[in-house]
Order: structure tokens, then C-alpha cells, then sequence
């Protein structure tokens, strides 16, 4: 095999999904050398086939949305429309954006781009790139994850459908079941149905947003009832098939077996590590249904590979294999780095109402044995919520008795994904409940329904 360069790099990433490349950029800001193996495009999927065109097609459908409730703040709007291509070309471009703006950060940082499918070879520190050997005295591997079809049902890409799939669709869907109430799942709930889509929601838990607090997964589902969304709960789907130029469900709930008729199945049930033919198993690389072992700064097994992102498990977020690369390259440079803290990774899911979330939820508080106080504030009582005409929703904030930590702060409601970034940096500080409220939050916004809500739990509300 040829060499492809006589250097040998410092760190050589596999994938540039948000974990690849923002370990790469931090590699060269430390002094790495470094190289970035990408199979497909810059940005992995986040940038391109997930975080980035979703919202862009969410954001479309806020704006349908506000267009069709003119009258409610006194404007008119008549012959509402929509492009429905000209809606799927704007996700693509937001997209193509960002790709570009990934190569722009990779030449200005001087991280050499391998393009190809690349490999773990024999030796230590080889890697293979479509069969040319790489020398690297550390590896990183963030090759991502993919959508997990149902079990017996593999996507066809055309009726039976994952995100990726459902996203660059040429017709809007007249009828659209959706497997699975996760963030994927209740996001493309809300952008179908906004647009007309006669959406069927199956959820095989108890609630919508099965990791979120329980009262938010309950507000949601009020809110989605309202918008016509038919919302199939501790439901599984016993069959599904496609049939003529559709596709036919049988779903098997509380009460009984229902048949569900779409155009289209989008199967959201959740996502499988990236692991094969990387090598893992000749390199001595452990992993176990598909997610490769990592210690708390990225280790596996084998001295000198480390992996970060979606590829080593839940929670499944850019911005905790961001957070994870930065993690691994510092310990590959000596410093002292601690391992990223689950309990204070933030969520945000982009439907509307959006919902954003840090910190453990009242159930998971309870059963750690916490003793707590919590503390509620409605949408409705908010100053900045009133004016802007959306009501819907409320923070929840969840403190310790005995030290009066904040342990989790839950919100539902319009911009909550913005305001979130008050409580993880709270519980990033060990912030208790009386400093926050300590600190003057401006008048008006979302994010005083945290303080509101901290006040609550105190005994010390104001405004209700």
C-alpha cells in the first residue's frame, strides 16, 4: 500500500460530524497535526440530514403558523399559501451552508481533509483510508450513528421511511404515521401537520418525549390533540407493510388492535452506532450493540483510539460529542479535562411548543432518593408570553430541600430552547436556588419563568 503522506499526523479523526470536527479544530488550536477522514459530506448529519434542515423546515412552519394568526394581533393576510418545494430547497440550502462553512473552519485551521471510507488497519496507529495507509500516533473516532428501522421492517426509502428520507420528500404526504414520540418523532408530528398532513402519532411509552419529564410529555400531548394530531400512547406496532401506494399499520393498544391507512410510515424509534467495518474488533476496540466503550474522557480499550459522539451511546446529541471531543483532545494533550457530566446535559426538542430541558426530572429525583421541592410557573402569567400571543406551556424547576441545589429545570413553551441555557449553566455552577434568584432577570422575557418558577418552589412566588 502507498503511503499517503511521509509525516505522520498527531490525530487522525474519523467522521466530521459536530464531535469530528470540533475535536479536529481543538487539535490544531493545542498544536496537533491533523487530519479529518469524511465518506460522505462535512458535517455528518447533524449539519446536513439532521439539527440544521430540521429546523429550517420548522422554522417554516412557525411562520405558516404566525401567517395564519394574523388577525390575533391585529394584521391582515389573505390567500395564505405554500411552496411546498420551495420549503424543502431552503432545508437543503441551510444545510449545503453549514457544509461549507465546515470546509471554511477546516483549511483555516490547517486540518488536512482525507476523503473516503476509512478503517482501523493492523498496526497501531494505522488507519486505512479506501485502502491507502495513514500514520497517526492517536485516533479518534466519531463516526456517528444511523436511524434503527423496526425489528423484521428495513426502510425502503420510499413508504417506509426514515428522517433523512422524510425530509427531502417531493410531495407532501396526505396521511403520515410516525413510529415513535421521541424529539425525531414529535418534530416531523408538528411540521406535517402544520402543513395539512393528517399525522398518526404511536408512542409504545406512557407519554410523548419519553425522557422528559412526565407533566411536560402531558402538555405536549394536549397541545398536539388541539392541532389534530391523533396520538396513539402505550402503543406498539404489531405490523406495518406497505400496500398499493401506501403503506398499512396494525397497532396494538390499551385497547385493542387499531388499523392505521398513510401514504407514508416515518420510523423514529431511535439510532444505531456506526461500528461496522471500522476495524474494531482487529484493533482490539470493545463495543457492544452498536456503541463502542468509551471511559469518562473517550478512552476504549485500545491505548491511543478514542471515540466520541453518537457512535458511543445515548444521549445521542451534537452538542455532548462537541463537548466529548474537546474532552478527548485535551487529555490526549496533557490537560487535566473532566469527563462531561450527564445529569447537566441540556435537551431541546423544536416543535411547537418547544420544549427544553437540563437536569433530572422529578421522577428520576425521587427514585435517587432526593428530597425536593418544585416549583411551577404557567406560560400564561408571563409578561413577554402575553404580548407575544403564546401562552402555552410552563418551567418547572426542581430543587434539593436539604441545599437547596437546583436538580432540574423543565420548560414547555414558545423560545423555551433559548432560555434554557439560564439552567444549565445553573446547575453547571452548582447555582442553588437563592443565588439564581439573586440574580435580576430583564423584564420581559421567557426566562424569568425560571426565576418565577425557582420562586415557587420556595414559597416565595410573586406573579401567581
Amino acid at each position: 500500500m502507498a503511503e499517503v503522506k511521509e509525516k505522520r499526523w498527531d490525530l487522525v479523526v474519523i467522521g466530521s460530524g459536530p464531535g469530528g470536527y470540533t475535536a479536529a479544530i481543538r487539535a490544531a488550536q493545542l498544536g496537533m497535526s491533523v487530519a479529518i477522514a469524511e465518506r460522505a459530506e462535512l458535517g455528518g448529519v447533524c449539519l446536513n440530514w439532521g439539527c440544521i434542515p430540521t429546523k429550517a423546515l420548522l422554522t417554516s412552519a412557525e411562520r405558516h403558523h404566525e401567517m395564519r394568526r394574523a388577525s390575533d394581533f391585529g394584521l391582515a393576510a389573505e390567500g395564505i399559501s405554500f411552496d411546498w418545494g420551495a420549503i424543502i430547497r431552503r432545508s437543503r440550502n441551510a444545510a449545503d451552508r453549514m457544509n461549507k462553512g465546515v470546509a471554511f473552519l477546516m483549511k483555516k485551521n490547517g486540518i488536512e481533509i482525507l476523503s473516503g471510507r476509512a478503517r482501523l488497519g493492523g498496526a497501531q496507529g494505522e488507519v486505512l483510508v479506501e485502502g491507502t495507509r495513514v500514520a497517526a500516533k492517536q485516533v479518534l473516532i466519531a463516526t456517528g450513528a444511523r436511524a434503527r428501522p423496526l425489528p423484521g421492517i428495513p426502510f425502503d426509502r420510499e413508504r417506509i421511511v426514515s428522517a433523512a428520507d422524510a425530509m427531502v420528500r417531493k410531495e407532501r404526504p396526505s396521511r403520515l404515521l410516525i413510529v415513535g414520540a421521541g424529539a425525531i418523532g414529535v418534530e416531523f408530528a408538528y411540521f406535517f401537520s402544520s402543513f395539512g398532513t393528517k399525522v398518526t402519532l404511536v408512542e409504545m411509552l406512557s407519554h410523548l418525549l419519553p425522557i422528559e419529564d412526565e407533566e411536560i410529555g402531558k402538555e405536549l400531548e394536549r397541545s398536539f390533540s388541539k392541532k389534530g394530531i391523533a396520538i396513539r400512547l402505550s402503543t406498539k406496532v404489531a405490523a406495518l407493510r406497505r400496500e398499493g401506494e401506501g403503506v398499512r399499520a396494525t397497532l396494538a393498544g390499551p385497547k385493542g388492535e387499531e388499523t392505521v391507512e398513510a401514504d407514508l410510515a416515518l420510523v423514529a424509534v431511535g439510532v444505531q452506532g456506526n461500528v461496522e467495518d471500522l476495524g474494531l474488533e482487529q484493533a482490539g476496540v470493545h463495543h457492544e450493540r452498536g456503541a463502542i466503550q468509551v471511559d469518562a474522557r473517550m478512552k476504549t480499550s485500545t491505548p491511543g483510539i478514542w471515540a466520541i459522539g453518537d457512535v458511543v451511546g445515548p444521549p445521542w446529541l451534537a452538542h455532548v460529542a462537541a463537548a466529548e471531543g474537546i474532552v478527548a483532545v485535551e487529555t490526549m494533550a496533557g490537560h487535566d479535562r473532566p469527563g462531561i457530566d450527564q445529569r447537566k446535559v441540556p435537551g431541546c426538542t423544536y416543535c411547537h411548543p418547544q420544549v427544553a430541558s437540563v437536569g433530572l426530572t422529578e421522577k428520576a429525583a425521587r427514585e435517587r432518593g432526593y428530597e425536593i421541592k418544585v416549583g411551577r410557573f404557567p406560560m400564561r402569567a408571563c409578561g413577554k408570553a402575553v404580548a407575544a400571543g403564546e401562552t402555552e406551556g410552563f418551567a418547572k424547576v426542581i430543587v434539593g430541600a436539604r441545599y437547596g441545589e437546583i436538580l432540574g429545570v423543565h420548560m414547555i413553551g414558545a423560545s423555551v430552547t433559548e432560555a434554557i441555557g439560564e439552567a444549565s449553566l445553573a446547575l453547571a455552577g452548582e447555582v442553588t436556588a437563592e443565588a439564581l434568584l439573586d440574580a435580576i432577570h430583564a423584564h420581559p422575557t421567557v426566562t424569568e419563568t425560571i426565576a418565577e418558577a425557582t420562586a415557587n418552589a420556595l414559597g416565595e412566588a410573586i406573579n401567581i
